[in-house]
């Protein structure tokens, strides 16, 4: 008799197990414990050689691939909330999915992308938001910066996040509050020796030959991240080539005579009409930027994600995935977009209609596409230069930082689908 329970036992096991063979990462509000490192997990699953599944808008986004041992281990380690499904449980979330009366959708991951942040190397008087969330959710990256972006390094990368940089050799406009700053002068120092050892006469000269680089890459089928500074300073870059906008405390000579009327805002990638600022102490490039006629308090500002049709617009609807839209406002050099300077070609994902203000942007350039995102720290309101870091941990369900997240496994995704 005990022979014959242990005998049903096992069989009981064993039809469990044969059942049990996908793996859900929930994406929802209330289950998922750690939506941060459930990127990082699904990226990890990638690198192995196995390709996943992102139910856009099943609870919030989520994930699955087939069941492992390793997997279940890898996500307790990493406290990610995971559920087992059989096959039938499984079949029936994608029979769900692929409803026609359902706003859902499966996108099949199949590798994982290449990932290079272009930043200087050394220690920053700040933190960049992008770099953080990788290294908190695992996700392995290579810093680039001008030497390797001149010497066509981007080719070996999908997908390339701008560090808060100034492309338009004002050094952040940086001036007027800290050009007797230790860190400042050093930087200026460091970024004058670099352009003459590249054989450029001008600091930005050299950055718009990088910019430029970066815009072929994305041409050339890249995917291109930028936050805060590195947005506007970007396309004013290349909209600015061949004009010398920038004062004798950046460069040695004077800016053009009515060097605004020479942009050409054909050259940008977001951006049109923008009026530049001129005056170098103002912390300020252009009015592209609406940080200075913010009058909305900390607790009201949210911005709120677009609701895309994952069958029919599966790229912008990667993109936002989240698990709630509203998402709470942060502050940074750039902190977000005006409205009417947005190109009509470029999506604006994310807004805040109150200050007509885009948040979130996405758009095309040849084969490939960009996405930009205002301001400095999705955790941090107003991050000053010097503050501590943020701590991640403290914010494992960050709707914020979930946005950064999407962009890097987009590139994961079947490029059918994203044809579609």
């Amino acid at each position: 008799m005990a022979f014959k329970k242990i005998y049903i036992l096992l069989l009981l096991a064993v039809g469990f197990s044969a059942k049990a063979s996908m793996i859900l990462l929930p994406m929802d509000e209330t289950t998922q414990q750690n939506h941060l490192k459930a990127y990082g997990i699904t990226y990890w699953v990638l690198d192995k050689g196995i390709k996943a599944n992102w139910l856009l808008n099943y609870r919030g986004g989520s994930f699955l691939f087939p069941d492992s041992e390793q997997i279940r281990r890898e996500c307790q380690i990493r406290g990610v909330s995971f559920e087992v499904l059989s096959d039938g449980e499984a079949n029936n979330i994608l029979d769900e999915i692929s409803s026609p009366s359902q706003n859902m959708e499966n996108v099949v991951l199949e590798k994982a992308p290449k990932i290079a942040v272009y930043t200087p190397p050394g220690k920053m008087p700040w933190d960049d938001a992008v770099t953080m969330v990788l290294t908190y959710a695992e996700i392995p990256f290579t810093a680039v910066y001008d030497e390797e972006v001149l010497n066509d390094a981007l080719v070996l990368y999908d997908w390339l996040h701008l560090h808060h940089e100034d492309f338009s050799g004002q050094y952040g406009k940086f001036f007027g509050a800290y050009r007797n700053a230790p860190w400042y002068i050093e930087q200026k120092k460091e970024a004058e020796a670099l352009a003459a050892k590249l054989g450029y006469s001008k600091v930005s000269q050299e950055k718009l030959a990088v910019a430029n680089k970066i815009k072929n890459f994305v041409i050339g089928g890249g995917f291109m991240f930028a936050m805060c500074s590195a947005t506007d300073s970007f396309d004013i870059a290349l909209a600015a080539e061949g004009v010398d906008i920038c004062e004798p405390m950046f460069d040695g000579d004077a800016s053009e005579p009515n060097y605004q009327a020479k942009i050409d805002y054909n050259n940008s990638f977001a951006f049109k009409d923008f009026i530049l600022e001129r005056n170098p102490i103002v912390y300020e490039f252009s009015d592209i930027d609406t940080t200075n006629d913010r009058k909305i308090p900390m607790d009201l500002d949210y911005f709120t994600l677009m609701d895309y049709s994952a069958k029919w617009d599966p790229i912008p609807a990667m993109l936002c995935q989240n698990h709630t839209q509203l998402v709470k406002g942060f502050m940074g050099q750039t902190t977000a977009f005006r409205a009417d300077r947005v190109k009509s070609n470029v999506l604006v994902m994310g807004e805040n209609k109150q200050t007509g203000e885009a948040r979130y942007i996405h758009g095309t350039k040849g084969k490939g596409m960009f996405t930009f995102y205002g301001g400095h720290d999705p955790e941090d309101y107003q991050h000053r230069v010097g503050d501590a870091p943020t701590v991640l941990d403290l914010h494992p369900n960050s709707p914020g930082y979930r946005l950064i997240l999407n962009n890097v496994l987009f590139p994961a995704a079947r490029k059918k689908k994203l044809k579609t």
